[in-house]
């Protein structure tokens, strides 16, 4: 795959990047490993429900997201840390600004600080949490390779992706905790198997009816589910996005190698309508600061 920038002709920026689609299983495809990065969050929320974890699905839609610190964000944090007797010291996921510059502006106008529960990280680390309250683990050392929780993570995402967990390069994401790699098509695996049983089915209807609390303001996944029936994306870290059509079984991913997340956007948007399976209008022109056209972006595939 590659997007290309043409500015009057000229080629000006030029993204490559893998596009896989689960039903094509013919030609060649990468098959190099990367990390999951956020992309592994619905999978690691797959441990809460076989847990039995009481959470509605706009508390699990926080958990699987990659939030961008909104006022409807913090709201549900809190409220779930309450639910499971926790507080915002017990998350070790670090601290930065919101994603939303909305809610940068208004914590700037109001001269409030971000705290842990800003990071677009705390809903899996709260998720974290709450798995082990129910299971009885330390809180303290949740982060840790060898807590039995991140040994549970790993063993589910290698059981729902179809691969094996000491094959392929682990490292410790932007947020703390373990992460693992793979090959796309394996990544692409764990969200068909995952999003295509009905044990799973709150996690689904997670992403389909909360869409702003899965990420918020300029959130690509969110921007995908609200503009689309029945599809299902979900954004990481590295140029990633997944997406599932929940209606046909069926899926795409897609990675920038220089993680562009403009280029992102645009072939993930591109692809959605290629398909079919929606038809998000998007603006793919180059323009000046005054709104003339001088070219437009290509995706090529």
């Amino acid at each position: 795959m590659k997007i290309d920038y043409i500015r009057d002709g000229l080629s000006e920026e030029v993204h490559t990047g893998s596009f896989i689609l689960y039903s094509d299983r013919n030609g060649n495809e990468d098959r190099a490993a990367y990390y999951l990065r956020s992309c592994a969050k619905p999978l690691q929320a797959s441990l809460l429900i076989d847990y039995g974890a009481n959470l509605s699905p706009e508390e699990l839609a926080l958990i699987c997201g990659s939030h961008a610190g909104e006022d409807c964000h913090i709201k549900i944090a809190q409220r779930l840390l309450e639910k499971f007797g926790l507080d915002e010291s017990y998350l070790k996921c670090g601290i930065h600004e919101p994603l939303s510059r909305s809610m940068q502006d208004k914590m700037l106008i109001k001269g409030e600080k971000a705290g842990a529960v800003h990071n677009n990280c705390s809903g899996k680390h709260i998720g974290f949490l709450i798995a082990c309250t129910l299971k009885h683990w330390d809180l303290e050392t949740y982060y840790k390779p060898a807590h039995p929780l991140q040994i549970a993570v790993k063993e589910k995402i290698s059981s729902l992706c179809n691969t094996d967990l000491h094959t392929y390069p682990v490292t410790t994401d932007g947020c703390g905790v373990p992460i693992l790699s793979m090959p796309l098509r394996n990544m692409l695996t764990g969200y068909i198997n995952l999003f295509k049983n009905p044990k799973y089915e709150k996690i689904k209807d997670a992403f389909l009816n909360y869409p702003y609390i899965i990420g918020g303001e300029n959130r690509l996944d969110t921007e995908v589910i609200q503009n689309t029936d029945n599809i299902i994306a979900k954004v990481g870290a590295g140029g990633l996005c997944v997406v599932v059509n929940t209606k046909i079984n069926d899926g795409f991913i897609i990675k920038i190698h220089d993680a562009g997340m403009d280029a992102r956007r645009i072939a993930v948007l591109e692809m959605i309508n290629r398909l079919g399976w929606g038809n998000i209008d998007y603006d793919n022109k180059i323009k000046t600061i005054s709104g003339k056209v001088v070219g437009e972006i290509k995706v090529i595939s």
